[in-house]
Formats: C-alpha cells, sequence, structure tokens
C-alpha cells in the first residue's frame, strides 16, 4: 500500500480529518509517516481548515511502529520531522485515540495539542522491553504531564494504562462518551485555534525520594536490559535540559540502542512469541467452544491450572479421588485468591466470584458435563493410561482430553481412548498460574479442530503456546535434558557445580542448571531415570554423580541438601557450596580414572548453549519442533533463558556456522559415545 491508501484526509466543514489506514493494526511503517506529513502540510496551507484531527480506522489507533525497520536504516521521514511538523503547523490537531496507541503512536498522540480516547483505549511506551527507548520524544513530553517518578516507572516497565486511569494522570483530556471521532472533532473545535504543545510545558516540581524510588523499582525489574538505564537518563534529563537539546539525546541515544545485540534478540523474540502463537494453516478449523473445563488431580500443578482457567473465566470442576486431598487443593486455590487480594492485586468481588465458579468433587461423573478435560496425575504413563481410560467412558463426545504430560508419548496416551482425535498435550509450567509458556502437543492423531481449540484456550488464559509434536520431552524438556547432561560432563571432568551455576547465571540465567535441580527436586529426574534404565544405551557416556546424591539422600532444597547445603535464616533459604558435593564428584571422577582438569567459564556457557542448539536442530530435523524460531520461544519462556540473549538458535545464528562447526566439533569429543550431532542447517535456516 502507498501513502495516500495508508494516510488520507477528510474534511467536517473547518476541521480536517486525517485517517491513519494501515491493517490490521496501523502501524507506523514508512508510508504513514510520509502520509502523516504530506496531510500536515495539506492542512498547514488550507486556510479554510481551523483544527484537525488524526484518528485510526479500524481497531486501534496506532499500536506501534514498524519494528522490522529498526534493524535497517530508517527511512525519512523519521517520526520526529512528523511531530515537529505538527507543533509547527500553528493550528490544533488533536488525536483520536483508540484501541491501543503504544510507542510511536503514543508519541504521536503527544506531539498532538490533545487526545480524545474511547473508553477500550490503552495507552504505553513499551520500547525498553525491546531494548530501545522512546526515540520521538516519549521521555520528554511524558514526565511533563505526569512528573518524572511516574514518567520512570510508566517507561522502564512497558506499563500499559487504560482510558479512566490515563484519564486521571492526564494522559489524556476527555472519555468521549459517544461517537469518537465526533467528540474528537467537537474538541478541535472548542480549542478555537489555539495550540497547546507539551514541549512547552514546564516539568513538575521533582520529588527526589519517588524518583530515588522509582529508579530503585525499574533497576530491580530491569535486570541487565542496558535500556533501563538510558531510559532513567532520559526521562531525569527532562527536568534539567533544554526541551531541544533533550529531545536531541534521547534519539541519539535510541538510534544507538536499536541497532544493539540485545535489540535485536528482543525483536526476535517479539516476532517469534507472535509467530508462535498463529494457528497453523490445517488448525484455522473453527475451534470448539470451552465453558466447562474438569481438572483431574488437585495437587501443586493441578491447582495452577484450575486457577489459570478460573482467571479465564472458565467453569472448572476439580477432581480428586481422596477427600483429604482435594480439602488440601481448594484450600491451595482459595489461599492465593486470599494472597491477590491482600496484595491488592485483585478486588475481593473478582475473587469470589472466580472462587465461586470452582467446584471441588470427588465424583467423576460430573466429567460428562466439560468441554474440556485435563489431567494432571502422576508422571507415569500406566497411572495416565487408566486415568485417561476412565476419561473415555465418562466424558461426553466432542470433548477435548488434554493431558499435562511433560515427558510422555502422548499416543501412548491417547491410544487409551477410543478417541485419538480428541486427544492432545496443555504442558504448563510450573506455576501454572503464573508461567506464561504452555506447551500443547499434537498427537498422530489430533484433528485440527482439537489443536485450534488447545491454541484459543491458550490466548483466552494469556498463555504463550508453542505446537510441538509428540516426542519424549517435546521440545522443552528434551533440549534442557540434553543442556543439563552437558554440564554434569562438565563436572565430571574438572568443574565443580557452583562453578558451572555462575557462569551461566553471569551469561544471564536467573539461576544455573544444577541450583534449579535441587530447587525441583533431584528424585524427579531419577525416577525418569531408574524407569529408562534399560533402554539406556550401555556404550554412551553416563554421569552417575546425580544417582549417587540421590542414594545419599541429598535430594535438592526439601532435604536441604543436594548439590548445595541449605540453610534457613531471616526467613529465607540461603544456599552454600558444600565440601562434601565436591569430595563426592572427586571420588566419582577418579572411580572412573578420569584425570580431572580446569575449565573456564567461557568453555561452559559455550558447551552448554552448544549442546542446547544441536538437540534444537535434532528436534527441527524431526519435526518435533515446527519452526527454529519456536525453541527460543519456549527456552525464553519456560526455562530461563536469558531473554536478552534471544534464546539458543538466535544465539548461535549470531555466531555464524564456522564458529558453531568448530564448537560442534569439540562437543563430540568430548561427549564420547552415545552423542548425536546434528547438521546446523535446522538451526541457521533463517525461515525455521
Amino acid at each position: 500500500m502507498d501513502q495516500m491508501t495508508q494516510v488520507h484526509m477528510e474534511r467536517d466543514g473547518e476541521v480536517a480529518v486525517i485517517v491513519i489506514d494501515n491493517p490490521p493494526i496501523n502501524a507506523g511503517s514508512a508510508a504513514v509517516r510520509s502520509g502523516l506529513l504530506s496531510a500536515i502540510g495539506q492542512f498547514k496551507e488550507d486556510a479554510v481548515l481551523t483544527a484537525a484531527v488524526i484518528i485510526g480506522a479500524g481497531k486501534a489507533f496506532v499500536a506501534g511502529s514498524d519494528l522490522r525497520e529498526f534493524g535497517l536504516p530508517l527511512a525519512e521521514p523519521q517520526l520526529p520531522s512528523v511531530i515537529a511538523a505538527i507543533e509547527a503547523c500553528g493550528k490544533p490537531v488533536v488525536a483520536a485515540l483508540h484501541g491501543a496507541a503504544l510507542g510511536g503512536g503514543f508519541e504521536l498522540a503527544l506531539g498532538c495539542d490533545a487526545r480524545v480516547a474511547s473508553a477500550d483505549l490503552v495507552v504505553g511506551l513499551p520500547e525498553v522491553t525491546l531494548g530501545i527507548i522512546p526515540g520521538a520524544g516519549g521521555t520528554q513530553r511524558l514526565p511533563r504531564l505526569v512528573g518524572i517518578a511516574r514518567a520512570i516507572r510508566m517507561i522502564c516497565s512497558g506499563e500499559r494504562v487504560d482510558s479512566e486511569a490515563a484519564l486521571s494522570l492526564g494522559l489524556v483530556d476527555q472519555i468521549a462518551s459517544g461517537d469518537l471521532r465526533a467528540a474528537a472533532i467537537a474538541y478541535a473545535r472548542r480549542l478555537q485555534g489555539t495550540k497547546s504543545r507539551l514541549s512547552e510545558r514546564a516539568v513538575p516540581a521533582v520529588d527526589e525520594a519517588g524518583v530515588a524510588a522509582a529508579i530503585a523499582a525499574a533497576r530491580r525489574a530491569g535486570g541487565r536490559n542496558p535500556a533501563v538505564q538510558a531510559a532513567i537518563d532520559a526521562v531525569r534529563s527532562a527536568a534539567v535540559l533544554a526541551f531541544d537539546q533533550a529531545l536531541s539525546e534521547e534519539r541519539e541515544v535510541f538510534q544507538q540502542l536499536r541497532l544493539s545485540a540485545q535489540a535485536r534478540a528482543l525483536r526476535h523474540l517479539f516476532f517469534a512469541e507472535r509467530e508462535a502463537a498463529r494457528p497453523l494453516a490445517d488448525a484455522a478449523a473453527v475451534t470448539g467452544a470451552v465453558q466447562r473445563v474438569a481438572v483431574i488431580g488437585a495437587g501443586t500443578m493441578g491447582c495452577g491450572i484450575a486457577i489459570s482457567a478460573l482467571d479465564a473465566g472458565c467453569d472448572v470442576r476439580l477432581l480428586e479421588q481422596q477427600a483429604e486431598a482435594l480439602e488440601r487443593g481448594t484450600a491451595r486455590i482459595q489461599d492465593y485468591y486470599a494472597s491477590r487480594v491482600a496484595a491488592g492485586k485483585l478486588k475481593a468481588v473478582e475473587a469470589a466470584a472466580r472462587e465461586a465458579r470452582l467446584q471441588p468433587t470427588l465424583d467423576w461423573s460430573l466429567l460428562a458435563e466439560a468441554d474440556l478435560v485435563i489431567e494432571a496425575v502422576f508422571e507415569d504413563l500406566a497411572v495416565k493410561q487408566a486415568v485417561f481410560r476412565r476419561i473415555d467412558g465418562l466424558a461426553r463426545p466432542g470433548a477435548v482430553l488434554a493431558s499435562n504430560t511433560s515427558y510422555l508419548d502422548l499416543d501412548a496416551i491417547a491410544a487409551a481412548t477410543r478417541r485419538p482425535q480428541d486427544v492432545l498435550g496443555l504442558h504448563f509450567f510450573s506455576p501454572a498460574q503464573v508461567m506464561r509458556l504452555l506447551e500443547i502437543v499434537r498427537g498422530a492423531q489430533t484433528s485440527p479442530q482439537v489443536l485450534a481449540t488447545g491454541l484459543a484456550l491458550a490466548q483466552r488464559m494469556k498463555k504463550q503456546p508453542v505446537v510441538t509434536g509428540s516426542a519424549f520431552g517435546f521440545v522443552g524438556n528434551r533440549i534442557y535434558s540434553a543442556y543439563r547432561r552437558q554440564c554434569e560432563f562438565m563436572i565430571e571432568e574438572g568443574a565443580l557445580p557452583q562453578q558451572v551455576d555462575a557462569a551461566l547465571e553471569a551469561f544471564g540465567f536467573a539461576m544455573g542448571p544444577f541450583a534449579v535441580a535441587d530447587l525441583s527436586g533431584l528424585d524427579i529426574a531419577w525416577r525418569m531415570r531408574q524407569a529408562q534404565a534399560g533402554q539406556r544405551d550401555l556404550q554412551a557416556r553416563y554421569v552417575d554423580i546425580p544417582d549417587l546424591l540421590c542414594d545419599a539422600g541429598r535430594l535438592g532444597r526439601k532435604t536441604g541438601a543436594g548439590y548445595y547445603a541449605y540453610e534457613n535464616s531471616d526467613g529465607k533459604t540461603h544456599r552454600r557450596s558444600d565440601p562434601q558435593v565436591e569430595a563426592l564428584i572427586l571420588a566419582a571422577s577418579a572411580a572412573k580414572g578420569m584425570l580431572r582438569r580446569s575449565l573456564g567459564d567461557e568453555e561452559i556457557v559455550r558447551r552448554a548453549l552448544l549442546s542446547m542448539v544441536n538437540e534444537a536442530s535434532l528436534l527441527l530435523a524431526e519435526g518435533v519442533a515446527q519452526r527454529a524460531s519456536d525453541v527460543d520461544v519456549v527456552l525464553v519462556n519456560g526455562y530461563g533463558f536469558p531473554r536478552l540473549q534471544g534464546g539458543p538458535v538466535f544465539w548461535a545464528r549470531e555466531r555464524g556456522e564456522p564458529a558453531l562447526t568448530a564448537g560442534l566439533d569439540e562437543l563430540v569429543g568430548l561427549s564420547g559415545p552415545g552423542f548425536v550431532r546434528c547438521e546446523l542447517r535446522h538451526v541457521l535456516n533463517q525461515e525455521g
């Protein structure tokens, strides 16, 4: 579409109505910017026109810039030039805002003389979450409306503000009670030709204590994101620099950050997450309606799934076999909602409404009422098959039958029913009510409608879905297992758990693999290894250190000892390295005749990440992962891979084929028999 079709000007008497029409979200592309600049020029030169309204066609005002431009030289005109033309035109311009006005769209609105909103509006400046800062005056105009402290909080967190909050903060001047276009035109007429530039307003008096608190909170939440400090500096400059100087410095920092490795990684994830959530071509069937959900199992995971369904507006039957287990699960859900109310995260009336939709029961015949049944029972194939045989005899025809299995063969579970086409995997991550990732596992016979229903439910639950094929561990657990196995190789060769964890935490992981193992419990993986012992390749390299720890009763935090020793003080659990673990590891290496050597942090990180890349490429070759970018979505959202590093596939592509090939050559030699080397083309294919 050219600029004439993306932006056009209409007339309502003496008021120009400039319409942005760039579906689906009116992204601020080069053509939109050019069209706006041309329309503002026409408006300025037309003596009959006394005011203008800028409005978006379709479902949004401008829901952001076109991020695909940000890795390239930006085409002219750039957004600051458009806003400068609005300020310089000498006649008032009103922004009519509906749907979303985000990023550059909100900066465009702030460059206007007034803002009229519809009730469905959300506004915000999410640039920092993409590794950049607002680059068209957002860090300068917003503080003039809300003050330095509030602007830091909004910009550094990427907070989205609804219409009522926007009105109370002064971000909009009016909420339209009827037709938005008519209300904005009427508001423009009331301005009687008077400009009201935010650039000419003074910044409210600075509350130093409030600013300090906002900065501290932003730094805590922002972690290693360099855009956080850059945004803090830019916002603070609004109070001490002349507007034009501060605006120029903001743009310079924006231009530097948008080309940074962190910004590239975050843009990659932005598109990858949206692609993963898009239904596959053959899943575009009409989805089944899901209102009544039955959750089987009232343990931690089952309760988390039940909460997710309640929060999504579903009616939930929570089933158990034993009254005591059901009572514990019900209390867990009630305690969760009570804590949300106490923390001010949820209104008491809404919490009560959600709890009212919960029906705890021991009566399995109620499965007949459910649109979707999901089991969250013990991770054992025989147990799950028994549960599904029972579900099959009770659930209504057409109901979706879902398993929360995290490792097991979905097709083997589906085979326990007479309707494998209705079975799919919904692999939630713990705690299910908090974690965004949801692996949607497609069995060999899962119907397109059932798959589409799973995707729609994920969206309703505000989860990040990724569709996978059915294979042991699916995408996430299989890659994480390869990563953990390589880390175990390294402690057998010469590293210690605390060194491996420290190196990977320095890379950006929230926790290293051995601290994670202690947190989740070493016995979980131990049981899995025992179950698979008969299938293990006896020639493959096998590290028995985790088994030795479990044999010694060191099962992780819950027993006070695992790879680390744990102490409780000040109401917190503290971990420390344990000489007993070091002695056990040294003895294990000696028992295999291994001469231990020193491993540097760079080698630790390189080998750990290469193991992920290798396994990801194998999964792509097998068709378990649908696209390479899905791997990054899974590892970042479910396994603590640092977001600023983009995921293992992004990391691999940044390094290039020669370095990866050399790294895999090393990995093959160090990993020994049983290591299957991938073909790198699967992860390096930029379309995958």
